[in-house]
Order: C-alpha cells, then structure tokens, then sequence
C-alpha cells in the first residue's frame, strides 16, 4: 500500500484505467494534475488515502482498459477513432440539447443560461482542438515515432504539445465551472426527460474528456517527447 501512495496519479491510471473511475467519484484531477502522489491527491480532496489505495488494489479491468499496451502511434489511432470521433458526434447535440432545456426551463432555472453558455464553449475550445491534434500535431508524432528526431515548420514537437497541454487544462476549468453551476449535475424535481438526459450527457462526456487527456498527458506526449531526443549513438556518447 505504501508504495501506491507514493506513485502518482497518471502512473495508476495507466497501470490500471479502471482506476479513472475511482478517482472520477471522488472528485481527484488525474489527467491535468496526474503528476502528484495518490497520497498528495486524497489529502487534498480530504478522503482517506489508505481506503482509497485499497479500492485501487481491488479493481477489475474492462474490455475498455486494455489501451495502455497499444504502441503510441497506435494509441493515437485510437484517441482518434473513441474520443475526438465521440466528441464529434456529441458536443453539437449537446449545445442543442442545452439551449433546448434553457429556453424550457430557464424561467424556474436560472442557472441553466450558464450551463448553455459552458457547453458553447467547451464545443468552440474542443473542435479546433480536435483539428489541430489530428492535422498537426498527430502526424508529426506517427514521424517522430516511425523515423526518430526530425525538424518541423513549427519547431520541436514539444511547441504544440505545450499548446495542447495548455489547452487541456482550459477544458478542465470549464468541466469544473459546469460541475458548479450545475450541483454536481443534480437533477432537481421538476426535470423533464431532456434535462435529465443533458445532466446525465454532461458527466459521461467529462469522464470521457478525462481519460482523452490523460492517454495525452501521460502516454502519448512523453513517449512524443522521449523519441524527439537524439540518441546517445547520434550524438557519439
């Protein structure tokens, strides 16, 4: 036990995705804040560390879970094709869904013009996100992997994977600002079935946006990062 309280977040959930789940329902930032211990991390959120490492060793994996032995370039495919394809079909229906729930509900719910406004905004910060990984950014990691270092026209591959990070972490405030106006996505009393579905849509977009990040953040940007560097051959050490 002492040992996962000593390793950090990004390393558990790469060891053992199933473990995004546990640290998704204790409200614990694995993803933008995955380099702190399991022991930094509980302290923060005020929930026992010791338990929680003990429902860490008790998981048992998914079909979904098996993504950590993908190669990178591999892994990247696969980023593709599970989250930027499902953020693609989802973010449009989503900010329909929320101006539909707003213009329904938004005389007893105030705070629904807020939530319709975070979801326009998580779809204008995600889509060009999406463009830029998957036309720049991507090909210039599958290069990097299948041909070692090599220059691009905008540098090192270590330029827009700051911009990338950067932006990950902007993405996360929003999911944070929808989780406050939201209570947590409480459903109140008097919801009808589209409110319902778009406080249930919400949460599953952020655990999948979640796992997106940290398969970024914590496998695939490094192993990007890690082929950029010379070799001890090439360089004659």
């Amino acid at each position: 036990m002492a040992t996962k309280l000593g390793q950090s977040l990004g390393d558990l959930v790469t060891r053992s995705p199933a473990a995004a789940r546990v640290f998704e329902r204790v409200g614990i930032d694995y993803c933008c804040r995955g380099n702190r211990t399991l022991a930094e991390a509980a302290d923060e959120a005020g929930v026992d560390a010791a338990t929680l490492a003990d429902e860490l060793d008790g998981l048992e994996q998914t079909a979904d879970d098996d993504w950590p032995s993908l190669a990178p370039a591999d892994l990247a495919d696969d980023i593709v094709a599970t989250h930027h394809a499902y953020l693609r079909d989802e973010l449009p229906l989503l900010t329909e869904l929320a101006a539909k729930v707003e213009r329904v509900h938004g005389a007893r719910h105030p705070e629904l013009a807020n939530v319709h406004t975070l979801v326009e905004m998580l779809r204008a910060d995600l889509e060009p996100h999406l463009d830029k990984e998957e036309q720049v950014l991507f090909p210039a990691i599958r290069a990097l992997l299948a041909d070692g270092p090599r220059a691009f026209a905008f540098g090192a591959v270590t330029n827009p994977i700051r911009m990338m990070t950067v932006e990950h972490e902007q993405v996360a405030e929003i999911f944070d600002a929808l989780r406050r106006a939201t209570d947590d996505y409480h459903v109140p009393t008097d919801a009808c079935a589209s409110y319902r579905s778009l406080y249930e849509r919400l949460p599953a977009l952020e655990h999948d946006t979640h796992v997106h990040i940290h398969k970024e953040n914590h496998v695939l940007f490094p192993a990007a990062v890690e082929a950029a560097e010379p070799s001890t051959s090439d360089s004659g050490g």
